[in-house]
Order: structure tokens, then C-alpha cells, then sequence
């Protein structure tokens, strides 16, 4: 049964690799291994590292060098400082 999260996982890690789709990729990956660290895997720390590491993915975005960055652009926050 623990073949669906999986599945899951592995592609949504393929897709973080690649930097595509990383704010979709990111949280799937995360509820997987949250999944996978719930049923009771033979390495349930494993597990519990791999979902942080999705949701610290995903909180962060995509990279410079990813797909995400050159379909849609680099993001570029520029912080706004109070008048004097």
C-alpha cells in the first residue's frame, strides 16, 4: 500500500531536481515522506528528513539555474526602505 507515496515522491523529487514546477513539487513531495514517515517505514528518519527538506523546497522556490526560473523569470524582491 505504501506504493502511491511512493510513486509520488519519486516524481516529485524528479520535478525538484529539474526545478519544475517547484511550488507544486515541493508540497506533494512533503506529504508524501510525511505519509511514508506515518505508515512506518524501515528508515522513518529518513523519511522525516526528506519531507522537511520538500517544504524547505518549497518555501524557498525555484533556483536560478532552474526550468521554473527560465519560463517565468527570476524573482527579484526589492526591499522598500521608510522615507526621511
Amino acid at each position: 500500500m505504501t506504493i502511491v507515496p511512493e510513486i509520488a515522491s519519486g516524481l516529485a523529487g524528479l520535478f525538484l531536481l529539474l526545478g519544475l514546477s517547484t511550488p507544486i513539487a515541493g508540497p506533494t513531495a512533503f506529504l508524501a515522506q510525511l505519509w511514508l514517515t506515518m505508515v512506518g517505514t524501515n528508515l522513518p528518519f529518513a523519511s522525516a528528513l526528506a519531507a522537511a527538506l520538500g517544504l524547505t523546497i518549497s518555501m524557498i522556490g525555484p533556483g536560478a539555474w532552474s526550468i521554473d526560473a527560465r519560463l517565468f523569470g527570476r524573482k527579484h524582491i526589492e526591499p522598500s526602505y521608510p522615507q526621511k
